[in-house]
C-alpha cells in the first residue's frame, strides 16, 4: 500500500548509531589471547601517581596507599578509522570484553578498586591501537621494618608490581617515562613520619615452576618524627629518674616517705614501659627505646636499693652502740631522730628533755606543777615550733648517711653521661 511505501522511505532516511563494539570490531577477534600471541613479548608501560599514604602500622608491619595505576600498550585489534585522529574513552563496562594486563601487587594484604559513585576505571583507545588503561586503587602491602634504632629509625618500604600469568617471554613490564613515571601529590603527609624520597626501580623475579617475571618497584623512604616520643616516653622517664633522687635529701629515718617515693617511681616507670611496648610489634631484638627505658628503670630501682642499704647500715650501727653502752633494752631512751623511724614525725630532743625535767619537779611538788602545767605546755609548744623551723634542715643533713652524700653526686653524674652517649650514638 501507499502507506507502507511511505514508511519505508522514512526508515531509510534514519541513521542507526554505531555501537563501540562494532566500531572496535570486538566481535571479530579473540581477546582471550594477548596481542601478538606467539611472537615477541608485548611491552606494557606503567605510570603511577601516588595520591596518599593513608597509614603505616608498626604492629602489623604494613602500609596503606592510594594511587592511580596507568597501563600503556598497543593492541592492533582495537585500531579504528578516525578522520580527526581522536581517541575514544570508555568506562569499566568494556574492560571485560578486551584483553588487559594482569598486573598484581606482590606482598599485598588487601586491595580494592574504588567504586564511588561508579567504578573508578578508565579505558582510552587511540585510532592506531594504542591503549591507556587507568585505575584508582587502594592497596595495603607488607613493609619489612627494622626497629633496632626506634624511635630514630628510618624505614624503606616498597610496593611491587608484577604480571601474574605472563612471564618475560610474553609480557615485558617497564616504567613508561623512566624516573618521571612515578609522581606524588605535594600534600602527602604523615603524623609520625617524614617522607624523604620516592623512587622507581625495576628488576626480575624468579619462580621455579613458571620462570622469570618483570617486576617494578615503588620505593619510598620514611624518617620518624621523634618529638612525639620525647613527650610521651623520654621526658616522663627523665622526670621519674630525677624524682627518685629526691629520697637522697630525705632523712634516712623517714621510712614511710622514702619507701613510698621509691615504690611510686618504680611503678610509674613500669607503666611507661608497658605503654611503649603495647604500641610496638613483639620483635626478638632490643630497640633503642628499650635501652633507654630499662636503663632509667635501673636507676630508679637502684635508688630504692640504696635506701635499703642505708637503713640496714643505720640499724646495725645503732645496735652496736647500744651493746657498747650495755643497755639490754633502749626503747625508753630513744632520741628524737630514732623516734622518727617509727612514726614518721620529727621529735625535738630539747623539748622532750624539758618535759622530762618538768615531770621530775612534779614529783616534788604535785600541787604546784598542776597549777603551772598550762603555761609550761604553751611555752614548750612555742619552743618546739622555733626549733623545728631553725634546725630541721640541719638535723636532716647531720643524720644523712655517707651513702646518701655520695649518691647525690654519683647518680646524676652517671645518668648525664649515659644520656650523652645514648643520644650521641643514636644520631650517628
Amino acid at each position: 500500500s501507499k502507506r507502507e511505501i511511505k514508511m519505508r522511505k522514512i526508515d531509510r532516511t534514519k541513521v542507526r548509531p554505531l555501537k563501540s563494539e562494532q566500531l572496535l570490531h570486538i566481535e571479530d577477534h579473540d581477546f582471550a589471547l594477548r596481542p601478538g600471541f606467539g611472537g615477541s613479548p608485548i611491552p606494557v608501560g606503567i605510570d603511577v601517581q601516588v595520591e596518599s599514604i593513608d597509614s603505616i602500622s608498626e604492629v602489623d608491619m604494613d602500609f596503606t596507599m592510594t594511587l592511580y595505576l596507568r597501563h600503556y600498550w598497543k593492541d592492533e585489534r582495537l585500531s579504528f578509522h578516525s578522520n580527526k585522529n581522536k581517541s575514544m574513552t570508555f568506562d569499566g563496562r568494556l574492560i571485560k570484553k578486551i584483553w588487559v594486563p594482569d598486573v598484581f601487587f606482590v606482598h599485598s594484604k588487601r586491595s580494592f578498586i574504588h567504586d564511588t559513585t561508579v567504578e573508578n576505571v578508565m579505558l582510552r583507545v587511540y585510532p592506531d591501537g594504542n591503549v591507556l588503561f587507568s585505575l584508582r586503587i587502594t592497596v595495603s602491602a607488607m613493609c619489612f621494618m627494622d626497629f633496632s634504632r626506634f624511635p630514630l629509625d628510618r624505614q624503606n618500604c616498597s610496593l611491587e608490581l608484577e604480571s601474574y600469568a605472563y612471564n618475560e617471554d610474553d609480557l615485558m613490564l617497564y616504567w613508561k617515562h623512566e624516573n618521571k613515571s612515578l609522581s606524588t601529590d605535594e600534600n602527602i603527609s604523615l603524623s609520625q613520619f617524614f617522607i624523604e624520597e620516592f623512587s622507581a626501580s625495576s628488576g626480575l623475579a624468579f619462580y621455579s615452576s613458571t620462570g622469570w617475571y618483570n617486576r617494578l618497584f615503588i620505593n619510598f623512604a620514611l624518617r620518624r618524627h621523634i618529638f612525639f616520643f620525647v613527650l610521651q616516653s623520654y621526658f616522663p622517664a627523665m622526670l621519674m629518674v630525677m624524682l627518685s633522687w629526691v629520697s637522697f635529701w630525705i632523712d634516712r629515718r623517714a621510712v614511710p616517705a622514702r619507701v613510698s617515693l621509691g615504690i611510686t617511681t618504680v611503678l610509674t616507670m613500669s607503666t611507661i614501659m608497658t605503654g611503649v611496648s603495647a604500641s610496638m610489634p613483639q620483635v626478638s631484638y632490643i630497640k633503642a627505646v628499650d635501652v633507654y627505658l630499662w636503663t632509667s628503670f635501673l636507676f630508679v630501682f637502684l635508688s630504692v636499693i640504696e635506701y635499703a642499704a642505708v637503713n640496714y647500715l643505720t640499724t646495725t650501727e645503732e645496735r652496736k652502740q647500744l651493746k657498747q653502752q650495755g643497755k639490754a633494752s633502749g626503747m625508753y631512751s630513744i632520741d628524737a631522730v630514732q623516734a622518727m623511724a617509727f612514726d614518721g614525725c620529727f621529735h625535738d630532743t630539747d623539748v622532750d628533755m624539758d618535759l622530762t625535767a618538768f615531770s621530775d619537779c612534779c614529783e616534788e611538788n604535785e600541787t604546784r606543777a598542776r597549777a603551772a602545767s598550762v603555761s609550761n605546755v604553751d611555752t614548750a609548744r612555742i619552743k618546739r615550733k622555733r626549733s623545728l623551723k631553725g634546725s630541721v634542715g640541719r638535723i636532716i643533713l647531720e643524720n644523712n648517711h655517707v651513702i646518701d652524700k655520695y649518691s647525690r653526686i654519683i647518680f646524676p653524674s652517671v645518668y648525664i653521661v649515659f644520656n650523652f652517649f645514648y643520644w650521641g650514638l643514636l644520631y650517628i
